[in-house]
């Protein structure tokens, strides 16, 4: 039997909420084992003074193996 913890990730990208998302999944690779399911919650961007789009954003919750 398994135990998976879940966490939110926001991953932030200047091209689009597809690298936003990768991004954020290849930090958490990084630091995380035996990752499972990354579902994505929510997409936005950030934009200037002007209306002009900085970035995008994406949140993602990521469940991974839990191990004491």
């Amino acid at each position: 039997m398994s135990v998976y913890k879940v966490i939110e990730l926001i991953g932030t990208s200047e091209k689009s909420w597809e690298d936003a998302a990768a991004q954020a999944v290849a930090k958490a690779r990084s630091s995380l084992r035996e990752l499972r399911i990354v579902e994505v919650n929510k997409l936005d961007m950030r934009l200037d003074e002007a209306g002009n789009i900085v970035c995008y954003r994406a949140r993602l919750n990521v469940s991974f193996k839990y191990e004491e």
